[in-house]
């Protein structure tokens, strides 16, 4: 079982086996049908699309962050109509170093099903080693997955809140260092970050090749980091709760397991206008 990450060259070996389930994830937030032109221009032979908006996000309201997640039955019928069953081993991959297709990882671990890993270096790499790709549809058989959710996988506002007050957590915040201190803000209306959070861009769990840092790199750099909080003590964030999935497999592969998912992050937090906010470092 593959429940972390997965090789270019360990994925090609499986292309034809019919209990794996490759998923394109590839999404731009500026641009929301970008990915979706990308995936019919050519993709792994044999996988799937899945749209952040339409199939890893819930409805979303004036209570909620950019991309809530979708009820769990709801979710449970999408993985279905890929032909997801429980004992699917699941690849998922982008074109974006695993931003937007670490969402799907860690949503297919808080339903239960740990057979999930990203590819590492995405079609990037896959593309740089001229692997196969294709235009053509998968045919897919619809299955049955059941669901077994983890809720203690999801921080919710008020155990963030409750952080800022009495640092009962430590608030990790996956965006990128000018959007947390509040110099920019493209994607919403209001910039800056929870008060008493720290800073880990997920880019920064990256080699220079786009790959994951090993299992020891990792762990060195959230050992320090955590700066003595246990990992269970750790709250991710993010700008919509995509991003922040990746410190939580970096986090995973590097052994410290825990960590939970504030999945509405900045988005979610700001909607509550006597939600305080920070600005700089």
């Amino acid at each position: 079982m593959f429940s972390t990450i997965i090789k270019t060259e360990q994925l090609e070996q499986h292309l034809n086996d019919p209990d794996w389930v490759i998923i394109d994830c590839r999404f731009t937030l500026t641009e929301t049908e970008a990915g979706r032109a990308a995936y019919a221009h050519g993709h792994i032979p044999g996988a799937r699309y899945a749209h952040l908006d339409d199939d890893l996000s819930g409805r979303k309201t004036e209570a909620t962050g950019r991309h809530p997640l979708p009820e769990a039955q709801t979710f449970a019928q999408t993985l279905s109509s890929w032909g997801v069953d429980n004992q699917s081993q699941v690849v998922v991959y982008d074109d974006s170093f695993g931003a937007i297709a670490v969402r799907l990882w860690w949503m297919l671990r808080w339903m239960g099903h740990d057979a999930v890993a990203l590819l590492d270096g995405g079609l990037p790499k896959w593309q740089r080693e001229k692997r196969a790709l294709t235009t053509d549809l998968p045919k897919v058989s619809t299955s049955q997955f059941n669901t077994h959710v983890r809720p203690n996988m999801l921080a919710d506002t008020g155990a963030v809140f409750d952080a800022t007050n009495n640092a009962s957590a430590l608030i990790v915040d996956a965006r990128a260092e000018m959007r947390f201190i509040g110099e920019i803000e493209p994607l919403d209306p209001v910039a800056g970050h929870i008060p008493g959070a720290k800073n880990l861009p997920f880019d920064d769990n990256l080699d220079m090749d786009g790959t994951l840092l090993s299992a020891e790199e990792l762990r060195e750099l959230y050992t320090d980091f955590l700066d003595g909080h246990q990992p269970e003590q750790v709250i991710h964030m993010c700008g919509s709760g995509v991003t922040a999935c990746h410190n939580l497999l970096a986090m995973e592969i590097a052994g410290l397991q825990g960590g939970t998912l504030y999945a509405g992050s900045w988005s979610e937090w700001i909607v509550d206008p006597t939600h305080p906010v920070g600005k700089g470092y």
